[in-house]
This record gives structure tokens, sequence and C-alpha cells, in this order.
């Protein structure tokens, strides 16, 4: 008599059919999650927008509208007071500046990080990181007394410099992450076809990691820019625009708040679509 074999094709066929209810219960689940964070940051953004183009009888009235009337008055007497034009001005200037300083100082420390074993390596790591150990509350007192000491105080330059300090960490090792993600092979073979260092970083190097520094100039200029504290206590003249909206719009009516807050919002969401085609090439997405 011929033994018969065990059928496996019903077990084979559940299996088949679980993973594909788990691989759809993933899709689904990293779809809702994505969707919760979208409107997490979106939807403010969106109120102060709606809240921005409204009339003040619109903004203080109930019950509100999810669509604004388009109403351009509280935006046109803000940008006009005395003054917002100028923060406006000091903030993008200090925010360009820091900016161009972290890259500038942060970059070669991120390649000296990926590319050299130096004594204390990773004690300097850490102490990058330690930097940002210190609440700026506790540093503001000393920090004002050596600036009105070597005459920084109340600049753009002085606030700049302190930006770049909140900054810099993070351009360092974020910086470093990129040069250790490049072969060092891809340097070498840059050197052996006659390149000096320097060709073969900027030749080799700096197109793949560009994307990357990028992001680490629009995560420096968010920094500046989001930055309150120093500004508000290093400077008096020469204020930028969140001191300026912290000084001014403490006591004032609402829809001139929400005003306020959309001329903080609106140049920062503008640079960071200007330069949205670095972030895509970082995250490997396709630049539409």
């Amino acid at each position: 008599m011929t033994a018969t074999r065990p059928l496996r094709a019903p077990v084979a066929s559940y299996d088949t059919t679980r993973a594909l209810e788990l691989a759809t219960a993933r899709r689904w689940l990293t779809a809702a999650v994505v969707t919760i964070l979208c409107l997490w940051v979106l939807v403010p953004i969106w109120l102060v927008l709606v809240n921005a183009l409204s009339t003040p009888a619109e903004v203080s009235g109930w019950p509100k509208s999810f669509l604004p009337s388009f109403a351009t008055d509280s935006l046109a007497f803000f940008i006009g007071f005395r003054g917002v034009a100028d923060a406006l001005l000091n903030s993008v200037t200090v925010a360009a500046i820091t900016m161009v300083l972290s890259i500038a100082i942060g970059a070669p420390a991120g390649y000296a990080l990926a590319r050299f074993d130096f004594a204390g390596k990773n004690a300097f790591r850490i102490l990058v990181l330690m930097t940002r150990a210190f609440p700026l509350p506790l540093l503001a007192l000393p920090l004002a007394v050596a600036y009105i000491q070597v005459g920084l105080d109340d600049t753009i330059l002085g606030l700049a410099f302190v930006h770049t300090m909140l900054a810099m960490p993070f351009a360092v090792l974020i910086t470093a992450s990129l040069f250790m993600g490049v072969p060092v092979e891809l340097e070498e073979a840059a050197w052996t076809l006659g390149c000096t260092r320097l060709q073969a970083f900027v030749k080799v190097v700096l197109p793949l990691v560009s994307p990357g520094i990028a992001a680490s100039a629009v995560f420096a200029f968010v920094v500046s820019w989001n930055e309150v504290f120093a500004a508000a206590v290093l400077t008096i003249e020469n204020r930028t625009l969140t001191a300026f909206l912290l000084q001014s719009l403490n006591v004032s009516p609402l829809h001139l708040k929400f005003a306020g807050a959309a001329v903080l919002v609106l140049p920062a969401l503008l640079f960071l679509f200007a330069v949205r085609k670095y972030l895509f090439a970082m995250w490997g997405i396709a630049n539409r």
C-alpha cells in the first residue's frame, strides 16, 4: 500500500492570507500615523493664517470659521506698525549669518570627526553635546556682561554668535554622520587620479553630502528664527521679530497677535519651500 503525503496547501494559503492582512494593517497604521502627524503640524498653522486673514469681529466671534474671509486689515496694520519691518530684517539677517557660520564651522568639524582619529575624539563629541546642557537663561547674564565689555551688546553680529552656538552641536553631529556615510575609498580613488585632498573633497564628497548640509543649514536657520530669549536679553534697539513680538504684542488685541504669528511663520515656511529639493534629495525622494 502506498503511503499518502499530508496536504499542506491549506496551511500555506492561511500563512499567505495572514501575511497579506498584516501587511495591509501595517500600511493602514502607517497612513494613520502620518496623517495624524501632518494634521498636528498643519492645523495650527492653518488656524493662524485663517485668523490673520479674518476681521477682528470674526476672530473674537463664535462659531469659528475654518475658512478665511481674506480681510487683510490686521496684517496691513501690523506690517505698517513702527519697528516691524526693521525687526523682520534683523531676524532674516541674524538667521542668515547663523546659517553660514554654523555650516562654515560645523562642516569642517564634522569632517574631522568622520575622517581622522585623534586623542580625545569621543570626549570632543560629548563636549559638543554638552554645550546644550546649560540652559540659556543661566548664561544670559554672563553673556550680557561680556558683550558689554567687548562692544557686541545690542548688535546683530553678537546675537548671531549666540544663535550659532545654539545650532553648532547639531551642525557638527549631522555633518559628521553625513561624511561617515561616504566611503573613504572614493576619496582615495580621487587621490590616485591626481586630486589633492581639497579637490577630492570638493569634486567627490561635497556633491554627495550637499543635501544633508542643506538640511543642516535649514535647521540652523530655524533655530535662529525661533529663538527669543537671547534676542530679548541681548538686544534693545536691534530686536529680532520674535523679541519684538514678545515686547509689543503682550497686551495687543487678539487679531493683531494672530497677524504677528502669521508674519513670523510665513518667512520660515517660504524658506523651507525654497530648499525643499535638498531635503527631498536627503530623504531619497525624487525631486518634483
